[in-house]
């Protein structure tokens, strides 16, 4: 989850971008650079590893200028080294950029085709190359930025100087944030309010598809289209020391718009965005040797796992056992050496999961860890750690740490399905590609169904009982979207197997018993549409979550359909997660209770 902090000033501003770069050390980094112009030049300093080293850079090659740009970069295409921190020049261009550009390799093949020579792994210098192509082309700035738009695909926050224009910062976003700050005569850019708070609290915020042009004297902001459009500037309550809702109302909301981002961050460390290979897993568990795999966790981390139970069968055709940890703790399951376990859990305190984790150490198992906080005691009793890295979750109910989990969970899937021989080179490829395109999936979907689960949760918030149904690994998530109404709106619901609906539940449906069914049009759908059918016979309130196909194929009258994208079976969870988050947020909007801190709650369970 890098972090991107422009300043167009009065006075210089190296030293300034370095310290507000130093209040997104949060969002996690390898390395770092800045850029400035001075005279009429572009120039920068860039380091490896944490901020002390660019600062010592800093310190014995000053860098001066009054307009700059800076980047802590996570890695995802291309090593984390000096070569391959931002910001990247090419001809009198610097740009920095967050997210994923999906199509930088057929740019990149059509650009080399022409003559442009590549001197970094990432995917970034494609954006560089373009808008010099396009000012070679005799196009202006402002027109050479709105082509470049034209021509990228992914999820993006970027930030542009040219050299021969000393007072102008471009800036566009699609998917990851970027916040405007207004100042008496400078103009500052920056990932999140944090960055900025120093600066100024007047804050303006981009939305997707948006691009500004920033002056010393204000910013002109545009959307895709290239019209001219107005972005309400807000008064930030953002400290140096406060992570900060934003233009959200809660935790909760802000945290579910960043999945797309925070997503994008945990696939670089497992995924090979180039090659679109898996990377090498830790080394602590041997998948190729394994003959079984435990799983447990507690909430929501303990449906993330049986998601994951799903594909590890599927794809490395691994056996998983898997149990909420406060029975596996109890249970005395009987496991040998040539299992593993895994267990899973947001701040990796949790206190059951830590309990289980000791007993199947006790009996000689290999322990992973999949967990956010590295330095938890969990991580520290595992013999391999897989990191989520889903940034700080304030809000008690998860949800950018739930799809982390479930991104994590894909990626060692498929790594154990190759380490197995189940699944080929070519398949290996396809489900890569299909995680890589997910975080422009999920920024989409949320702009997308968003008026319409809001309006839709208004009528959802007077009911008193809901069901969830789902099949496959759609199963979980009608647990997980019962789970996030129950936590936050206080509504009692429950989710089923669509399968059991008429081996007991179907008992309760009548007129006043709204039924969420998830059921993309995968191989379960047929099946799944005939216990909607069920549902409609007894006057059930049906609220569909499917896609395009799905809709089609539906004949039934429902409450609200709500209509995805078609995706891959490998991301769909990640995907569906996204309305029935909104569905639980904006109901218990309506409601009136306490989204970010429901009562009973806490957000780290360390008693049983």
């Amino acid at each position: 989850m890098c972090g991107i902090v422009g300043i167009v000033g009065v006075k210089p501003v190296a030293e300034r971008l370095v310290d507000a770069l130093k209040r997104l050390e949060y969002r996690g980094y390898d390395s770092a650079g800045v850029a400035t112009i001075h005279d009429n030049k572009l120039d920068r300093r860039r380091a490896e590893g944490k901020l002390f080293n660019l600062e010592t850079k800093l310190a014995g090659e000053p860098l001066p200028g009054l307009i700059g740009i800076a980047h802590t970069r996570w890695a995802t295409h291309g090593v984390p080294n000096e070569t391959n921190a931002h910001p990247h020049f090419v001809d009198g261009v610097a740009v920095v950029h967050n997210g994923i550009i999906e199509n930088f390799a057929e740019i990149k093949e059509e650009l080399g085709a022409e003559g442009a020579i590549f001197v970094t792994q990432t995917d970034t210098e494609v954006v560089a190359q373009l808008l010099a192509k396009y000012r070679r082309q005799g196009l202006g700035r402002r027109e050479g930025m709105h082509e470049m738009l034209r021509h990228v695909t992914g999820a993006y926050a970027l930030a542009v100087i040219f050299e021969d224009d000393p007072s102008t910062i471009m800036a566009a976003r699609s998917g990851p944030p970027l916040a405007v700050g207004y100042g008496d005569g400078e103009m500052f850019l920056g990932s999140d309010a944090i960055a900025l708070s120093p600066f100024t609290n007047r804050i303006a915020y981009l939305q997707d598809g948006d691009w500004a042009v920033l002056g010393r004297d204000g910013a002109q902001i545009f959307d895709l289209a290239g019209n001219r459009v107005e972005r309400p500037i807000q008064i930030s309550s953002a400290t140096a020391y406060m992570i900060d809702k934003g233009n959200h109302r809660h935790f909760m909301e802000k945290e579910i718009y960043e999945q797309p981002e925070v997503i994008s961050h945990a696939l670089s460390h497992y995924v090979d965005f180039a090659e679109q290979k898996v990377r090498p897993v830790d080394a602590g568990i041997d998948f190729a040797n394994l003959r079984g795999l435990a799983i447990s966790a507690c909430g929501t981390a303990y449906l993330a796992g049986l998601v994951g139970k799903y594909w590890f069968e599927r794809y490395a055709r691994l056996p998983v056992e898997i149990d909420v940890a406060s029975e596996f703790r109890y249970r005395e399951m009987p496991l040998s050496r040539d299992q593993a376990a895994l267990f899973i859990s947001q701040s990796g305190e949790t206190a059951d999961t830590l309990a289980s984790l000791r007993y199947c150490k006790d009996n000689g198992l290999k322990i992973g860890a999949v967990v956010n906080v590295k330095e938890s005691t969990i991580a520290r009793e595992a013999d391999a750690v897989f990191p989520i890295l889903a940034g700080p979750e304030i809000g008690v109910a998860s949800t950018k740490a739930f799809t982390c989990q479930l991104a994590v969970l894909a990626s060692l899937a498929v790594s154990a399905g190759r380490a197995r021989g189940t699944l080929s080179e070519a398949d290996e490829k396809q489900l890569v590609h299909s995680l890589i395109e997910m975080p422009r999936i999920m920024s989409k979907v949320i702009n997308a169904v968003q008026p319409q689960i809001e309006s839709l949760s208004r009528d959802l918030s007077k009911f008193k009982d809901v069901l969830y149904l789902g099949r496959g690994t759609s199963y979980p998530l009608a647990l997980e979207g019962a789970l996030k109404l129950k936590e936050i709106s206080y509504i009692h619901a429950e989710g089923y197997a669509a399968g059991e609906l008429k081996h007991g539940p179907i008992a309760l449906i009548d007129e006043n018993m709204p039924v969420i069914v998830i059921a993309p049009f995968d191989r379960f759908f047929e099946k799944t549409v005939s216990n909607m059918q069920e549902v409609a016979a007894r006057g059930g309130r049906i609220i569909f979550i499917t896609d395009e196909k799905g809709a089609a194929a539906s004949k039934l009258e429902t409450m609200a359909t709500i209509v995805l994208p078609e995706v891959a079976e490998i991301i769909s969870p990640m995907i569906y997660s996204i309305p029935i988050q909104l569905l639980a947020y904006h109901t218990a909007v309506f409601m009136g209770t306490d989204v970010d801190q429901p009562r009973n709650l806490a957000k780290s369970v360390t008693v049983e």
